[in-house]
């Protein structure tokens, strides 16, 4: 009761003051009327009448005392105070709020990312501490490789298992929805009937489906949409409840409404509608499915634990459930060859797919740019906490005249601690509009598919501000307070205004850490760059930039391969009518994204599986042209080469070299299929240059050749096509203009091979783009902190500068005792940040592309820009100081 109280006190703080000065005046009049009726005068009876009253403002301490927290008072005193100070020097408040924002936003934008990405659970998930994905682990080739989930798996380890309450299967597949024009491709949720019970989100319309629709192996055809979706395709309609949608090959009723939040486990890619595993998969396979161990299409398991399981006794369980599965597959005996092989091992992970067990190298590079943001945090505060400290320095004499006023010292450190925590605060307000705009930068770069992030109304965000603002108002307070408990109260009132000249060890050292954080992220910027420019300079085999990559989807619509055969020659030279594609060919594969390889054999070699994978393309005659890949040696396909007519083929070169080694590989003989020695020779009529079909590195080259289209599964496989300009202008057209060739519901997808292949360097353009902008931001704050440092030093040792100048130094002298200063600063960071790099490099190797971690040019080159940059931020105050009038400076003592 009296805290509430004194609470109800502090809310009526001007009524209760004002009451108090009513009380003490009407006290005040009595005495002086009842002197004035003794005999005094007006003047003497106010003079007695004070006296008589005592010290008033003791008073009304001890009255607003009782009415709350003597504590919370002094702190408004102290803030008011503050303020008032602050405002008496607007360009040094403007600067520490400015980089305060800066510092903090950049935490807050990579918080949000790293957040969604490493630390947040799916929304609505109920208990997501107990929920985990399912990673399943077998030896292959002597080493542990994870392997997918298939139905039948799934359902064993929902079988054999007893420590789970709920499991479920899941899968994301992009599949078309609606029909002709306006079929797009979108996210959607394949999962079965248990999926919904993982979460507390009750449908905003109708109902979601249950194991009851679920049920291999056909399942119904219901569906349930994103609330996003219903919004946008149904303006929100509870008509939608009971029509039809198709998606993929089939055509589902619409049972449910998601509510707006529930976006499932995909976050990053919300699906537009969830439907049932059994009816999915039904539409793509045959009946077979639910028992068939071959067959997979990306699925992955999702289990809770029952109250009291442990992580590991929940893995272990998975791990058992697992063996039994490959005994049920097909092995009898548990101690069987197979199974002692094979070494089946289950693991309970993390609900977030980025947090492992084997993390992306995405998720990697965003951990590393993390501890870059908080580096950059770090050069902020120490940046602040100079210039506090340097303006501690300059205020020791107003500081020794309220010591010795009365004031205690640790109200004094109060104040000092309650300036920085107010310019922490106001910076980190400033810093939600800096974070929210570089939060969008982020988005757009890396998670285009996610919705806006809203930094101003997350309370996971909102409360890493208050404890990184309270981190960093506390952290750059500190040194100004043991400043100020370091003050010897006699000196320093009498040495006037050179109390400034103080020379102060903290701010030298906040200077060369700056300089060296600076050097660090400026060494990791430069390490990606360059690994960003050796990945650009790859050369792919194909010019990705320029071809647009076309598919088809047939959904229910049947054809024979005749049909088939003459609707892909229809696309194909449909395909050139349209505007800015002047090459079309066909293609089996696309590198980067898939594979296909079928077993071959060479005459005079025993095996070609010792040498590494062989992988295929089946391409029209215009491929190579298309594609901009180059033929070094003989021909590519022409138009005769088709069914019937001699068979040929064309390899990379790296297979010629390999298979034939100092020999020629044109005119050489490769047997092609199932039992290849059974098969006619395909002649080797050229040799095309190496192109990269999995990835970047040397661990992912494999060999690559390619055949006819017309001799190779003519009814198979899509089209490539080369644009001229901009390839995303040209998606749109092409695909309407493809559309109109596809039979009923059938449809086609138009995408650019450039934005496949630069999925595969996301992690060095991420590196790259961030690490120089936060790097770049740590070198303006450094330079902005030695500026502001020495320019405070030139302008407390004003006096110093004069004397010498009186005593013969000329600018020049004075301008290089300025910058000399500057650089001893800079060096000594320097030195320190590279041997942090240097130690540091063993870390951050494995994320670079052929690029040395310890590059002596890339430290020489930095280091040299620091040092230029901390020339450049000492010149301006070593000229102003070299153009003192030592005559003004001596007399303003």
């Amino acid at each position: 009761m009296r805290m509430l109280r004194r609470l109800a006190h502090w809310l009526r703080f001007r009524a209760r003051s004002a009451e108090l000065e009513e009380e003490l005046a009407f006290h005040r009049d009595a005495m002086q009327r009842d002197l004035i009726a003794g005999g005094c005068s007006p003047g003497d009876a106010l003079v007695a009448a004070q006296r008589a009253m005592g010290n008033e403002t003791l008073m009304r301490e001890e009255s607003r005392a009782v009415w709350f927290w003597p504590s919370l008072e002094a702190i408004w005193q102290d803030a008011k105070g503050t303020l008032r100070g602050l405002r008496r020097s607007p360009a040094f408040t403007v600067g520490v709020m400015l980089t305060f924002a800066l510092g903090v936003g950049a935490n807050a934008a990579m918080f949000s990312l790293i957040d969604r990405l490493m630390f947040r659970p799916p929304p609505l998930m109920r208990d997501p501490a107990s929920v985990h994905r399912v990673y399943l682990y077998r030896m292959r080739d002597g080493v542990e490789r994870e392997t997918g989930v298939v139905f039948p798996r799934h359902a064993d380890l929902a079988r054999f298992t007893t420590s789970f309450s709920d499991v479920a299967a899941h899968s994301l597949r992009r599949l078309a929805v609606g029909i002709g024009q306006d079929a797009r491709e979108m996210p959607i949720g394949v999962v079965s009937g248990s999926f919904f019970a993982f979460f507390d989100a009750p449908p905003a319309a109708g109902r979601y489906f249950g194991p009851a629709e679920d049920r291999p192996p056909m399942g119904a055809p219901v569906a349930v949409l994103s609330y996003p979706m219903w919004q946008a395709r149904y303006a929100g309609r509870t008509d939608a409840i009971g029509s039809t949608l198709q998606i993929g090959a089939v055509v589902y009723t619409i049972i449910g409404v998601a509510p707006r939040e529930f976006v499932g486990l995909w976050p990053l890619t919300p699906p537009a509608a969830f439907i049932p595993l059994s009816a999915y998969v039904a539409s793509v396979t045959g009946s077979s499915w639910p028992t068939n161990y071959g067959f997979g299409f990306g699925l992955g398991t999702i289990v809770r634990r029952r109250a009291g399981v442990t992580i590991d006794a929940a893995s272990a369980d998975l791990t058992h459930a697992l063996t039994q599965s490959y005994l049920a597959q097909g092995s009898p005996d548990p101690s069987s060859d197979r199974l002692l092989r094979l070494r089946p091992r289950a693991l309970a992970g993390s609900i977030l797919p980025e947090r492992g067990p084997e993390r992306s190298s995405v998720a990697r590079v965003a951990v590393w740019l993390a501890g870059v943001t908080i580096v950059v945090l770090l050069i902020a505060c120490a940046n602040v906490a100079s210039l506090l400290l340097a303006r501690a320095l300059a205020r020791r004499r107003e500081i020794a005249v309220r010591l010795a006023l009365g004031v205690s010292r640790w109200r004094l450190l109060s104040q000092l601690l309650t300036e920085s925590m107010l310019l922490a605060a106001a910076g980190s307000l400033l810093g939600i509009a800096v974070g929210t705009w570089m939060s969008g930068l982020l988005r757009a770069s890396f998670l285009p598919d996610t919705e806006p992030a809203t930094l101003a109304t997350d309370p996971r965000t909102l409360g890493f501000l208050g404890i990184v603002t309270l981190a960093v108002g506390v952290f750059t307070g500190i040194l100004p307070m043991l400043q100020a408990r370091q003050l010897t109260l006699t000196d320093d009132l009498k040495s006037g205004a050179r109390a400034g000249a103080h020379r102060s060890r903290a701010r030298g050292a906040l200077l060369v850490l700056q300089g060296a954080l600076s050097l660090v992220l400026l060494v990791g910027a430069a390490l990606f760059v360059r690994s960003l420019r050796n990945v650009r300079d790859v050369r792919l085999g194909f010019d990705a930039d320029s071809v647009l990559v076309v598919e088809m989807e047939m959904r229910d619509e049947k054809l024979d391969s005749a049909r088939t055969v003459a609707l892909r020659e229809r696309l194909l030279s449909a395909a050139t009518t349209a505007p800015g594609i002047p090459l079309a060919s066909l293609q089996f594969a696309v590198p980067m994204a898939g594979a296909a390889s079928w077993p071959i054999s060479v005459p005079g070699v025993d095996s070609v599986t010792q040498f590494g994978e062989f992988e295929l393309n089946a391409v029209s005659p215009d491929y190579f042209a298309t594609m901009g890949t180059r033929i070094l040696r003989g021909r590519g396909f022409e138009r005769g080469d088709v069914a019937g007519a001699e068979r040929v083929m064309v390899v990379g070169g790296a297979m010629g070299a390999t298979l034939w080694p100092g020999e020629d590989a044109l005119d050489r003989c490769v047997r092609i299929g199932i039992r290849p020695e059974t098969m006619p020779c395909t002649r080797v009529v050229g040799i095309a240059e190496d192109i990269h079909a999995r990835g970047l590195g040397p661990e992912t080259r494999a060999f690559y050749y390619y055949l006819p289209a017309a001799q190779w599964r003519p009814q198979e496989g899509g089209l490539f096509a080369r644009t001229r300009g901009d390839a995303r202008q040209a998606v749109e057209p092409l695909r309407r203009r493809l559309q109109e060739e596809m039979p009923g519901a059938s449809y086609v997808t138009v995408t650019r091979l450039g934005e496949i292949t630069e999925g595969k360097t996301r992690s060095w353009v991420m590196g790259a783009t961030l690490f120089t902008a936060f790097g770049l931001l740590a070198l303006v704050l450094a330079a902005g902190g030695l500026y502001s440092v020495i320019a405070c030093d030139v302008a407390q040792r004003r006096q110093e500068l004069a004397v010498r100048v009186a005593l013969g130094a000329t600018a020049g002298d004075v301008i290089r005792l300025v910058v000399g200063e500057g650089l001893r600063f800079a060096l000594s960071g320097a030195v320190v940040g590279a041997a942090i790099a240097l130690v540091g490099g063993r870390w951050i190797a494995p994320l670079l592309f052929n690029q040395s971690a310890r590059d002596p040019v890339v430290f020489g080159t930095v280091t040299a820009v620091l040092l230029l940059v901390s020339v450049g931020a000492s010149m301006i105050p070593a000229i102003q100081s070299a153009r003192v009038d030592p005559n003004l400076a001596l007399r303003d003592e």
